[in-house]
C-alpha cells in the first residue's frame, strides 16, 4: 500500500483503526437520501449509541498508539500517497455494470464507483452547476441539425490499448433497445431515435422521431450512454454481437448482469479490469473497502496524481465521526462528511449554505461550504401495494392528508439543524432556478396541518380515531375497492442509519398517529430498501409493501427536471407505480417545448398530485478535507467525485 504524507504515524496502524470503528458499528445499518435512483440516502444512531462508541473508540485508538492532531501542511504538491474517503454509511458498492437495473441504481454504484472507471459519454458538473462539462466528456457536445444528431468521439483509449469507437457507443444503444426495463433510468431512448448510424470510428449520427429539444435531448437522453468495450459483447461461450445486433444483446447482458453480482471476483476479472476512466479496481471487499489505482492508459486531460484512492465503509454517522474526531493521522480519513446532527447550526437568518464554526478545525480538517444535490427528497407510497392498502394509497384525499402531517418546516429546523430546504413539487427548489414556476418558489404545497388532515380523511367517510387506528365507516365515500372496517395501519421500511431521517420518519409517526393513521416503521439497509422497490416496479412482484421511506431522486442521468425517468406510467424508477395519463401527455410536452411555461403547468399539476410524499432536501453532508489535501473542491451538485484532481502538499 502506498505511503500516505500523514507521517510519522504509521498509516496502516492507523488506518486499521479507522476500519475497526466501522467494524464496531456494524450492527448498524445506513442510507442516504438524494444519494437516489434510489439514489438517496444517509445515516445515523441515537445520543446512548453514540456515547457507548465514542468510549469504545477511544480505547481503541489509545491501544493503537494513535493520537489526533491537527496536520499541518505547505502548499507544495506531491506526487503518489493514498487518499482515503469515507462512505455514506450503510451504502458500500455492490454492482459495477454500469448498465444498472431499479435495484442497483444509486449513487454508490454509479458516481462513487463506475463512472471513476467506465466513464459516461457526457460529463456533467463543474464550477458548482449540473451543467454539460465539455472537457471531461468522451464526445465533443453533439451537433443538432433538425431532427439530426451527430456525436464525434475523441480519442480515449481502453486500458487493453484498444479506441473508444462509435461500435462502443452502439454498443450501449442496442442494449437499451433490446432490454429497456432492465435500465433503471431507462425514458424512452433510444426507442425515440431512429436510422443510428456508425459513420466511421469516431463518428455516430441519429435521427429523432421529432423535433426535440436540443438541450433536452442532450442533458436527458445522450447524458444516459456510457460506451462499453468490445471485450464485453459476449456470453459465457462465445463473443457476440450486441453493438450490430439486436437481438444478441439479451444474451449478453444475462451474462454481464451475472458475473456482476459475482462481486467477490470484481478486482480480478478481466473483464471489469479493461477500463476508460482514471481509475482501476485493485482491491474490493463487500463490506465496502475498495482501492483504485491510477489506469496508466487513461486519455482525459486529467491524470491521477495519487498513488491509490480508497473508499472506506462505516456503518453510522456516529461510527464515522469518531474517526474525524481522532484527526486524518490518526482515523486515516482524508475526505469524510460531517454527519448533519453534529453541524454546528447556521448563523441566524443565514441561507442554508453557510456553515457554523468548524468543529474539526483543532483535528487538521478544513470543512467545505455545504451543496445541495441537484435533486428532490421524497418517501414513496406504494400504489400496487398486495397488502391490502393500495386502494387507499391511490386516493388522492388520502396522500394529500398524509402530505399535511409530513411537517418538512420542523424536520429542516430540528434534525437537519437548518440544513434543507422543503421539497415542493417534482423540480428541485435549490439551487433556485428558471426552471422553478412561481407557484414552487412559494414553498411547501402542503405545509403541516393536522385538522386539515383529520377534515380529510371524516369527509371522505373515516372515523378518526386519534392516537389508535382509523377505521373506513363509509365505504362508498372511503373510495372503490376500500372495506367498511378497513383501518389505516401501514408498514414503512426506511434506510436505517442515518440519524436525521430516522427523526424524520419518528416525527411523521407522531404526527400521522394524531390523525388515526398506524404506520410501523421498519428501519433496513439502504441496498434492500432499494431492491425492495425496485423489484416491484420491475416485476410487478414482491409487491407486499405500503411504503419506503427517506428516499429521493438525483437528477442524474437526467440533468434537466422534466420527470420522465421517474414518473410517468411504467418508468423503472417510479417505484411508487404512480400512473396518470394527463401527466405522462404533459410531461411529453416539456420534453419537445422550449417555452418553461409549459415546464411549469407540468410541474405544479404533478406537485398537487402527490405521486410520492415531498419531504425535505437536505444539503449534502458537509465536506471535511485533511489540511494537506488539495483538489477536492469545488463540490458538484452532480455528486461526482473526480479523485484524479486531488493530490497531497507538504
Amino acid at each position: 500500500m502506498a505511503v500516505n504524507h500523514r507521517q510519522p504515524l504509521s498509516p496502516v496502524t492507523c488506518r486499521g483503526v479507522g476500519r475497526a470503528l466501522g467494524g464496531f458499528m456494524r450492527t448498524h445499518k445506513i442510507s442516504r437520501r438524494g444519494s437516489a435512483r434510489t439514489r438517496h440516502h444517509k445515516p445515523g444512531s441515537g445520543f446512548r449509541v453514540r456515547v457507548l462508541a465514542a468510549s469504545t473508540a477511544a480505547l481503541a485508538l489509545a491501544a493503537a498508539g494513535c493520537t489526533s492532531a491537527a496536520t499541518s501542511a505547505g502548499n507544495t504538491p506531491v506526487r503518489g500517497g493514498t487518499a482515503v474517503w469515507a462512505e455514506l454509511p450503510g451504502t458500500p458498492p455492490n454492482y459495477i455494470f454500469p448498465y444498472e437495473s431499479s435495484a442497483y441504481a444509486s449513487l454508490s454504484n454509479s458516481v462513487d464507483f463506475a463512472n471513476l472507471m467506465y466513464r459516461p459519454l457526457y460529463w456533467f458538473g463543474g464550477n458548482g452547476l449540473p451543467t454539460a462539462n465539455n472537457s471531461l466528456s468522451l464526445a465533443n457536445p453533439p451537433v443538432f441539425d433538425g431532427t439530426k444528431v451527430t456525436i464525434t468521439l475523441k480519442h480515449y483509449l481502453w486500458s487493453n490499448g484498444t479506441p473508444v469507437t462509435a461500435r462502443d457507443v452502439m454498443f450501449w444503444l442496442n442494449m437499451e433497445l433490446a432490454l429497456p426495463v432492465d435500465y433503471g433510468a431507462y425514458s424512452g431512448f433510444p426507442a425515440n431515435v431512429k436510422d443510428i448510424t456508425v459513420v466511421s470510428p469516431e463518428e455516430l449520427s441519429m435521427t429523432m422521431d421529432k423535433a426535440y429539444s436540443p438541450t433536452w435531448f442532450w442533458y436527458n437522453d445522450l447524458s444516459q450512454i456510457i460506451p462499453m468495450p468490445a471485450a464485453w459483447d459476449r456470453t459465457a461461450s462465445r463473443p457476440s454481437s450486441c453493438a450490430t445486433t439486436v437481438r444478441d444483446c439479451a444474451a449478453v447482458y444475462n451474462y454481464l448482469n451475472g458475473q456482476a453480482k459475482d462481486v467477490s471476483t470484481y478486482a480480478t476479472s478481466p473483464i471489469w479490469g479493461i477500463v476508460d476512466g482514471p481509475w482501476r479496481l485493485n482491491a474490493f471487499n463487500v463490506d465496502g473497502h475498495v482501492t483504485f489505482v491510477p489506469n496508466k492508459s487513461y486519455s482525459g486531460p486529467v491524470k491521477p496524481r495519487l498513488a491509490a484512492f480508497e473508499e472506506v465503509p462505516f456503518t453510522s454517522d456516529a461510527a464515522e465521526y469518531i474517526g474525524l474526531q481522532a484527526g486524518p493521522a490518526s482515523s486515516g480519513i482524508d475526505v469524510g462528511y460531517l454527519p448533519t446532527v453534529d453541524a454546528p447550526a447556521g448563523p441566524a437568518g443565514a441561507s442554508p449554505l453557510t456553515p457554523g464554526p468548524n468543529p474539526l478545525a483543532a483535528q487538521g480538517y478544513k470543512l467545505a461550504p455545504p451543496v445541495y444535490p441537484w435533486g428532490i427528497g421524497f418517501y414513496v407510497l406504494n400504489f400496487h401495494s398486495t397488502t391490502g392498502n393500495g386502494p387507499v394509497i391511490r386516493q388522492l384525499y388520502f396522500r394529500q392528508a398524509l402530505a399535511h402531517l409530513t411537517n418538512q418546516a420542523a424536520v429542516i429546523a430540528g434534525p437537519l439543524r437548518g440544513y434543507g430546504a422543503p421539497t415542493v413539487g417534482p423540480v428541485p427548489a435549490t439551487p433556485v432556478t428558471s426552471f422553478l414556476s412561481a407557484k414552487g418558489r412559494r414553498g411547501d404545497p402542503y405545509p403541516y396541518n393536522l385538522g386539515k388532515a383529520k377534515s380529510l380523511l371524516a369527509s371522505h367517510g373515516w372515523t378518526v380515531v386519534p392516537d389508535g387506528v382509523s377505521t373506513c365507516a363509509e365505504p362508498a365515500r372511503c373510495g372503490p375497492g376500500i372495506k367498511k372496517g378497513q383501518g389505516l395501519n401501514f408498514t414503512i421500511p426506511y434506510p436505517s442509519g442515518v440519524s436525521w431521517i430516522a427523526a424524520e420518519m419518528d416525527q411523521l409517526q407522531s404526527s400521522a398517529s394524531l390523525a388515526g393513521i398506524k404506520l410501523n416503521l421498519r428501519p433496513e439497509a439502504l441496498n434492500a430498501v432499494g431492491a425492495l422497490v425496485g423489484n416491484c416496479v420491475v416485476t410487478k412482484s414482491s409487491c407486499n409493501w405500503d411504503g419506503a421511506g427517506g428516499l429521493g431522486w438525483s437528477y442524474a442521468p437526467d440533468y434537466l427536471p422534466t420527470g420522465e425517468a421517474l414518473f410517468m406510467c411504467g418508468v423503472p424508477a417510479n417505484f411508487g407505480g404512480y400512473c396518470n395519463k394527463a401527466n405522462d401527455a404533459m410531461i411529453n410536452k416539456t420534453l419537445t417545448s422550449s417555452n418553461l411555461s409549459d415546464l411549469y403547468r407540468w410541474q405544479d399539476y404533478l406537485s398537487a398530485q402527490l405521486p410520492v410524499e415531498w419531504a425535505p432536501d437536505a444539503v449534502w453532508p458537509m465536506t471535511a478535507i485533511a489540511g494537506n489535501l488539495r483538489g477536492v473542491l469545488p463540490l458538484s451538485p452532480t455528486l461526482n467525485i473526480n479523485p484524479e484532481n486531488w493530490y497531497f502538499v507538504k
